[in-house]
């Protein structure tokens, strides 16, 4: 992979006209296609599970009660000022806006609130119903505007008027200001980096080049397959955040091959090679992890997982053909200044060089790039000419004033090391402090994940201020908190002797159950034989126990039948919401499983170490039950939800755990790739287990300290976002990136390697003759050529 990665860098740097050409040709296409096929306006958030109890029930009401199977609305009338909605204004007012709703755009039928006695107990509250014949995502763009303006009228002095219900759940998010903030946050992030704006912009540029690809592509696709909102927004944020951060590594090699002299056009294939390969392996596992989302068999998640995976390699596309090109128009211009901050710091990690094991006679690197022989005691010439003593532990003086320990072979933090390499070799001082500290701490993060409670979003947990909200709140506070979340019994009365008693006798059985608030009159079907029960439970639609009321219907069904010769199945929002999170907590562990498996696998493969693998696995599963104890801790316990937007406590998104565990994993690959790459290709020149740990922070900390954080500041821009199971997924993987990368990956995986020492390396040798050498750090293409001394005087204007 690395010597076909050279060539295709190699190749788009020279043909770089044609490739930009050949990309903005795409985004093009993906723009006309978008145009003419799809958009936003067929956008599905529909949940539905095939082959559920709750789907088939659906399914045959389109039939027999076509009324019932679509969405729903609700229109809550408050009186005010001391009146009641039974006083002659106030009901003949109501009754003027139900007829105007009635001839609302695809309206099917409106429940009067005095026809379902549907007022509450004062009698200052009445909620009517609205019925379509079509789901949320059939319903025309204005449809819901309309409604609202036909039922205005009513909105008068002595009266509120206010429309939810179902139909308003889940709606479409804008997620436009999140874009500008993620990119502004990233392109300071980047700039800080790299001390040059023209560098900066580069990985921002080739980012919005992929995400349009995707975006515009998946929603070319909404005229023919079901894609919702949230998949949409997911995909951007994605894609914006790998994109950025594939460009990132690369540019960040590119450049330090640039600051030691190499030309543009072989630094750019070099980079490509080399940190591309890396790039490609990254992006394959987040692509793999997100595809096998298709496995549970929820087509919304389906959706979600095909387009992040799209979206993802895009970018992966973008960072190994676009990003060569790019580097070709900007040529010598990314090379640091002479002199400049970025100059010196790109010469103190490249000429640092690689920490040894001085007893055994290896070579050591000093600041300056010279060898010193160490742990042999003979004499050697530093920098300047002069002759040190090598020895078994003395100090020697390199040109750039460091000291070497002889008998150790490990360089001591001094003028060269960085900030990422102090930080490592504060956690590797104590390895095993280190560790007990971080398990601790993300234990006690994880905790409260033991409670999680899971569901699908409703109104309870829309903004504040909106209007489903308002009627969500007033319906569960005068009629209770069932009448937000109905559930509908079909009954099938075909095999009974006598179907309009059969299915009076199942009403009376359900409206025995615990948590039965009232059950409404069957309605019929004489045609079909089947009957339309309305039960409303006691309690929430996403409470435990309106849970346990769906179950128990379904598990008394035997008893019904023989009883009533009536089979049932259950079906609504409500029980839709139940079977959701049913089959995805019966995929999780499986999903788990592999995910974590495959991550054994792919980095057996990469690192050739049995110890590396384990470390990784164990560092990814503590990062996922933190990130969910943190989710728990903010949207379910309230925790500092405030500070998010968060103003009411809910269940997690159901589809939260699978996608987190998903999208983390392929990210936490990323850093464990390019960090522990470095420290493997130090171990394998020098023998030197810790001190290859200290150069993986050397060559590696800053980059991936940079990209963690732009990634975190994508996804945290996200938390604006009006939809709250967008805001849990942007909360969670900005989240788990942070705890990853700088809990895992900056802390956790030093103490390990630093603990293990020379085991962490180690791999049976009928093992390794038996793997493929997948070469990511792109070894046989040569090393890079050492600095010129004439370098430092290159001009140049990227400073």
């Amino acid at each position: 992979m690395p010597a076909f990665l050279h060539r295709l860098g190699r190749l788009a740097f020279r043909r770089r006209r044609r490739m930009l050409a050949l990309w903005l040709a795409l985004v093009a296409a993906a723009v006309v296609c978008m145009t003419a096929f799809g958009g936003t306006g067929k956008l599905d958030n529909t949940f539905s599970i095939p082959g559920s109890e709750s789907q088939r029930a659906l399914d045959r009401m389109k039939t027999d009660f076509p009324t019932f199977s679509g969405t729903s609305a609700q229109i809550v009338f408050t009186a005010t000022d001391g009146q009641k909605v039974t006083d002659p204004a106030d009901s003949a007012r109501i009754r003027a806006a139900l007829g105007a709703a009635a001839s609302a755009p695809q309206v099917a039928k409106v429940v009067s609130p005095f026809d379902a006695h549907t007022i509450s107990a004062d009698g200052t509250t009445a909620v009517a119903q609205v019925r379509y014949e079509v789901p949320q995502s059939a319903l025309e763009p204005n449809a819901l505007d309309e409604l609202k303006s036909a039922v205005a009228g009513a909105n008068q002095q002595g009266m509120r008027v206010d429309v939810g219900g179902s139909a308003f759940g889940n709606a479409p998010s804008e997620s436009h200001r999140s874009d500008i903030i993620g990119v502004g946050v990233a392109l300071v992030i980047l700039t800080l980096t790299f001390g040059s704006l023209l560098t900066a912009g580069i990985p921002v540029v080739t980012a919005l080049f992929g995400v349009a690809t995707a975006i515009f592509g998946a929603l070319s696709l909404t005229g023919t397959v079901s894609i919702s909102s949230t998949a949409q927004s997911l995909a951007l944020m994605i894609g914006l955040a790998v994109g950025i951060d594939y460009a990132l590594f690369i540019v960040s090699r590119h450049r330090f091959h640039l600051a030691h002299g190499m030309e543009p056009e072989d630094s750019a294939a070099l980079a490509v090679g080399t940190a591309g390969s890396a790039v490609v392996f990254a992006g394959l596992t987040v692509v793999i992890a997100m595809t096998g989302l298709t496995v549970v068999g929820i087509p919304y998640l389906t959706a979600m997982g095909l387009a992040a995976a799209g979206a993802v390699l895009i970018a992966v596309l973008v960072a190994t053909t676009l990003l060569p090109a790019i580097l070709g128009f900007a040529g010598t211009r990314l090379t640091p200044g002479p002199g400049s901050r970025a100059m010196r710091r790109e010469q103190a990690v490249g000429g640092a060089g690689e920490d040894a094991v001085g007893a055994t006679g290896d070579s050591l690197a000093s600041g300056t790039g010279e060898n010193v022989l160490s742990g042999t005691g003979d004499n050697v010439a530093d920098g300047t000419g002069e002759s040190v003593a090598g020895g078994t532990g003395e100090s020697v003086a390199s040109r750039t004033g460091e000291s070497v320990a002889g008998g150790t072979g490990e360089r001591v933090a001094g003028a060269g090391a960085n900030a990422a390499e102090r930080w490592f070799r504060l956690v590797t001082r104590r390895p095993l402090l280190t560790l007990v500290a971080v398990v601790a701490s993300l234990g006690a993060l994880a905790w409260p994940a033991h409670d999680m409670r899971l569901a699908l979003p409703d109104n309870g947990t829309a903004p504040k201020s909106s209007s489903q909200r308002i009627a969500f709140d007033r319906v569960g506070e005068k009629l209770g908190p069932g009448f937000n979340g109905p559930l509908l019994v079909l009954a099938d009365t075909s095999h009974s002797s006598d179907p309009t008693t059969a299915a009076q006798r199942v009403a009376a059985t359900i409206g025995a159950l615990p948590d039965v608030a009232t059950v409404g009159k069957p309605v019929a079907n004489p045609a079909t034989h089947t009957a339309l029960i309305q039960v409303i439970p006691d309690s929430a639609p996403s409470a435990p126990a309106t849970k346990t009321l769906v179950h128990s219907i379904r598990d008394d069904r035997a008893a019904i039948q023989r009883d009533t010769g009536a089979t049932v199945q259950v079906t609504g929002s409500t029980a839709v919401s139940v079977d959701v999170a049913a089959k995805l907590n019966s995929a999780l562990i499986p999903f788990a499983a592999v995910v974590i498996g495959l991550s054994l696998l792919l980095l057996l493969l990469v690192f050739r170490s049995l110890v590396v693998p384990l470390k990784a696995a164990a560092g990814f599963l503590l990062s996922i039950a933190a990130t969910l104890g943190a989710v728990v801790g903010v949207f379910q316990l309230g925790h500092l939800g405030s500070l998010i937007g968060v103003d009411t406590t809910g269940p997690v998104s159901s589809f939260l755990p699978i996608i987190l565990l998903a999208v983390l994993f392929g990210l936490a690959m990323d850093y464990e790739v390019f960090l522990v790459s470095r420290m493997r290709e130090s171990y394998l020149h020098t023998g030197n287990p810790l001190g290859a740990v200290h150069s993986g922070a050397r060559h590696s900390g800053r980059v991936v300290t940079a990209a963690a954080l732009i990634m975190t500041s994508v996804f945290a821009a996200f938390l604006t976002s009006d939809s709250t199971m967008l805001k849990q997924i942007a909360f969670a993987l900005a989240a788990g990136v942070l705890l990853d990368a700088f809990v895992i990956r900056m802390t956790f995986v030093p103490a390990v390697l630093a603990l293990t020492r020379h085991a962490a390396w180690w791999l049976p040798t009928w093992l390794e003759r038996r793997l493929p050498d997948l070469d990511i750090e792109g070894d046989r293409l040569g090393p890079a050529p050492a600095v010129p001394e004439s370098v430092a005087l290159t001009p140049s204007t990227a400073d």
